[in-house]
């Protein structure tokens, strides 16, 4: 079975590990934008997520390569979803 392009394995662990970290932080700040929107649900998976992201990334980037990319997949296919769904980005998180 071919590899993607943009497959991590050719990477150091330190890169591995610094790109899981900040796809954690994009889940995080996502997550909050959704929650700003009122999309709670999509807020407290995003949350989630970035924090099993965070406490692992050191484990992924290691030791489990094809994982780590699943993880990456996943992520960022949630991303891109709330992305879709709200195409513009909050700029303040002020509420009266």
């Amino acid at each position: 079975m071919e590899k993607p392009v943009g497959s991590i394995e050719n990477l150091s662990v330190e890169e591995r590990e610094e790109i899981l970290v900040d796809v954690a932080k994009i889940l995080e700040s996502t997550a909050r934008d959704a929650k700003f929107v009122g999309n709670q649900n999509f807020g407290s998976m995003s949350t989630n997520m970035a924090e099993a992201i965070r406490v692992h990334a050191d484990e992924l980037a290691r030791d489990d390569i094809e994982n780590a990319e699943r993880v990456l997949q996943q992520a960022t296919a949630m991303i891109s979803q709330f992305r879709s769904v709200h195409p513009h980005r909050v700029v303040s998180h002020s509420m009266h």
